[in-house]
């Protein structure tokens, strides 16, 4: 097995809301390898966004300790997790989070100006399928096309990890599809590790390795010996 570039020990997440305690997260422990698309599964409330949010920076744990290579995650404060996620990570939000006035070229543009070695905003959009959408404004754009330039607009900067949150959640089954194609397309071709949040066991079968959550624990890690294309997914 290659190094682990993620590994998690131990995590709890642990909320205070008024007097009441909230436990997201209990004692995960998790690997994440170079180069894998990994589907991580499980109802609504099982701890799925807590996770991703911790793995991407957005988030510490209560208790627990999770290292990105060999550097600890949450060690150094805020300033050293904004500079992770800047040079590291790429997020995918159910909602596009595209801004109105800025053409789909120019949206992808926005993290290029910020990344040590991006790509070429056309050539992430050609990635991602939509060449002949660059100068298109969001408004003139599909959800599952919107999609697909928030995709564009987290790998334009070349990022280690790209974590996705529910990507297909808002999207209709043949959009929904064009959206998994590019997200599998990015992992094949730049062997970007890919973590995707659902409750759609479907997508199950696009992973190299499918994790079950509830109730804040990993309740099962299944490898799959063939990961299917997206195109092949049942519905």
């Amino acid at each position: 097995m290659p190094e682990a570039v993620f590994r998690m020990r131990g995590v709890s997440k642990v909320y205070h809301v008024g007097d009441v305690e909230v436990v997201a997260l209990q004692d995960v422990s998790l690997e994440l390898f170079p180069g894998e698309f990994v589907v991580l599964l499980g109802p609504s409330g099982s701890g799925k966004s807590t996770l991703l949010n911790i793995l991407g920076g957005l988030d510490t744990p209560t208790t627990g300790r999770v290292d990105y290579l060999d550097h600890e995650l949450g060690r150094g404060g805020d300033a050293v997790l904004t500079r992770f996620r800047r040079e590291h990570v790429g997020f995918v939000f159910q909602f596009y989070n595209l801004i109105p006035s800025l053409t789909a070229v120019e949206n992808v543009a926005l993290v290029t100006e910020i990344a040590a070695n991006p790509m070429d905003p056309h050539e992430a959009l050609a990635l991602v399928g939509l060449s002949g959408r660059a100068e298109h404004f969001p408004a003139q754009l599909s959800g599952g096309e919107q999609q697909r330039v928030a995709i564009a607009r987290a790998i334009a900067k070349r990022p280690d990890v790209l974590l996705c949150d529910e990507p297909t959640g808002a999207l209709d089954v043949a959009t929904g599809r064009l959206v998994l194609e590019a997200l599998d397309r990015v992992n094949r071709e730049l062997g970007t590790i890919t973590a995707v949040i659902t409750h759609n066991a479907s997508i199950a079968a696009m992973g190299n390795r499918v994790i079950r959550m509830s109730s804040g624990r990993v309740v099962e890690v299944q490898p799959n010996a063939k990961r299917l294309p997206a195109s092949r997914l049942e519905w």
